[in-house]
């Protein structure tokens, strides 16, 4: 009873500290993600302005603005200038809309680990506050997040339904899906995930029935991108060359390095495990030769530019030290094993590092897309041993706030480079 009394007060104190850190960020323009802050005043808050002044015309025009993201939330933002907020307002209030996802990231953590102490579940939630990320988009408002929060609770509604079977929570985390895709358009792959779920799990009439809601919900999105031709997606990223027709990028081998590579990094808190470690290092003659394989032919068709900005920080490292990717494709190399070991006898694992890859459909591909995403994923719909020792031995929570103080360090340090 004491201990716990300690620990919730530690909790407390912990909460209180960090919540205050961000409110300093929000005062002092605390700008992380180096972009958040021009993304904020140079792109977001004309669209808001007009969105506020005329509905029609702007939603008509959207495309016209430069935004390459969902009008959804900015319409909703919009609404709240119109009944008087102020921008500030309006940002303050988002900020705090935001701590929702460390909320239902906990809900998340005590319904799937329901044997793991509550108080040590909140301490390693509580680790969101020092994402960069989110601290940059809970700051700076951006659908991103939103969608981030709508989609955890599609996560936890899939959760309650693999412990109870209820069609109902099947029907949430569908609806909750399509929502967040309407925020956040990179949520909307997910479906295939939950999908190949449910195609094991209901019978074929309930499955049909999700199709066709599906496909009835996808409609108006469908309309207005395809058929209004207001097709934002296409909008030209900073950093990429004038000459270039437009920012989508097929190039698959791109994204399977440069994205591999970042969810290795974000995923290395969770890798110190002796016994996975042992078993990373020892792969057998199967995995060696389908990595190798896979990895040379990637390696071949490999083509991203320093000039498109973003790629993560070990491809920004080694053509900072060493103005080439050789660095970048050992970590890679590497990052490809870590990821096959984790998916290892789980198809399902596999489909999400695979979702994960192609929901990017731009050249530009940043961190921001990733954190805190990776470390929700691996802890709600990943299922691999590694996630449930993690909590064995709770000293591995604090590897990760010291990981995260780390990674703020990497960021101050690059947005100081990038401004000198």
């Amino acid at each position: 009873m004491t201990k716990n009394y300690y620990n919730r007060n530690l909790n407390f104190i912990i909460f209180f500290f960090l919540y205050l850190s961000l409110l300093f960020g929000f005062f002092f323009d605390e700008n992380l993600n180096f972009g958040a802050m021009p993304d904020w005043k140079y792109t977001d808050l004309p669209v808001i302005r007009e969105l506020a002044l005329d509905i029609k015309k702007t939603l008509l025009n959207y495309d016209n603005y430069g935004h390459r993201h969902s009008p959804v939330y900015l319409i909703f933002l919009s609404l709240l200038r119109k009944i008087g907020f102020s921008y500030e307002w309006i940002r303050f209030l988002h900020l705090n809309i935001s701590l929702f996802l460390i909320f239902f990231f906990y809900k998340c953590l005590i319904f799937k680990f329901d044997k793991i102490e509550k108080n040590l579940l909140l301490l390693f939630s509580l680790t969101i506050f020092l994402s960069p990320t989110f601290r940059s988009l809970a700051i700076w408002p951006s659908s991103r997040v939103i969608g981030l929060i709508i989609f955890l609770i599609s996560v936890y509604e899939f959760l309650k339904f693999l412990k109870n079977q209820k069609k109902i929570n099947m029907w949430k985390n569908i609806v909750f899906l399509i929502i967040s895709s309407y925020v956040s358009p990179n949520f909307s792959v997910f479906i295939i995930f939950f999908l190949y779920h449910y195609f094991r799990k209901i019978d074929y009439k309930d499955l049909i029935y999700i199709l066709l809601f599906c496909f009835v919900c996808s409609i108006p999105a469908f309309y207005y991108i395809f058929i209004l031709d207001i097709n934002f997606l296409i909008v030209r990223e900073p950093g990429t060359n004038s000459n270039l027709s437009n920012v989508y990028s097929f190039n698959l081998s791109d994204k399977i390095f440069i994205i591999s590579s970042i969810l290795f990094f974000h995923l290395s808190p969770f890798l110190i495990n002796k016994e996975f470690l042992l078993n990373l290092v020892k792969p057998s003659k199967k995995e060696i030769l389908f990595i190798t394989q896979f990895y040379l032919i990637n390696l071949y068709f490999f083509g991203y530019l320093i000039i498109y900005t973003g790629g993560g920080v070990f491809f920004q490292l080694s053509n900072l030290l060493f103005n080439n990717n050789y660095f970048f494709y050992l970590i890679t190399l590497i990052s490809l094993f870590v990821l096959c070991k984790l998916s290892r006898n789980s198809i399902k694992n596999y489909l999400i590092f695979f979702l994960l890859i192609i929901s990017n459909i731009q050249n530009t591909i940043y961190h921001k897309y990733y954190d805190p995403l990776i470390m929700i994923l691996f802890f709600t719909l990943i299922n691999n041993p590694l996630n449930y020792k993690f909590f064995e031995n709770r000293y591995n929570v604090f590897i990760v706030y010291s990981f995260y103080l780390v990674f703020i360090i990497m960021r101050l340090v690059k947005n100081n480079y990038s401004l000198t």
